[in-house]
């Protein structure tokens, strides 16, 4: 097989799954989150990895999935917000030469689409100061890796989609 078409990375709420799925849908490929990917593997909910076993453990599993991912899957895979933090993660990324295609969005809208966090083990205690805290800890790691970023304030998942299918063919027809 060969590698992803593109990896979504970004905030939790940036719309990585939603667009991944509507993305891999115009591209007529397959569609995996690293989450589910993890979730499959271990037949365990990322919550209760967490709760369990730790971050750590969590983000090994995590750093596994993705690897497989980028050399036996292609289609269209969305990363969960913090797996950037991972070096493996890091690594097996810029090597491997796939569009890191990053998605952003404001605060506000994130808060708006996160909701009350419950499923989302980082988030949960006080959503807006983890939020804005994540923000400034990962920006700079996913400018680093990306090499495209879609606004998706006030644009729907499928808008962002074609926004990113139409630079991906854009890039690759020149």
């Amino acid at each position: 097989m060969s590698p992803p078409r593109a990896v979504l990375i970004g905030l939790p709420g940036t719309g990585k799954s939603t667009t991944g799925r509507r993305l891999a849908k115009i591209l007529a490929v397959p569609f995996a989150d690293s989450d589910e990917l993890v979730e499959d593997a271990t037949g365990r909910r990322i919550v209760d990895i967490f709760a369990t076993d730790g971050e750590a453990a969590f983000r090994s599993l995590e750093a596994d999935a993705i690897a497989a991912a980028l050399t036996d899957f292609d289609g269209v895979l969305a990363l969960g917000g913090g797996a950037v933090l991972t070096e493996r993660t890091r690594d097996a990324l810029a090597l491997s030469g796939v569009e890191v295609v990053q998605l952003q969005a404001s605060l506000d809208t994130l808060l708006a689409r996160i909701g009350d966090a419950r499923t989302r083990p980082l988030l949960h205690d006080d959503p807006p100061a983890r939020l804005a805290a994540l923000a400034a800890e990962r920006a700079p790691i996913f400018a680093a890796l990306a090499t495209m970023s879609v606004e998706t304030d006030q644009r729907t998942a499928g808008q962002v989609a074609a926004t990113v299918a139409a630079r991906l063919h854009e890039k690759a027809t020149k």
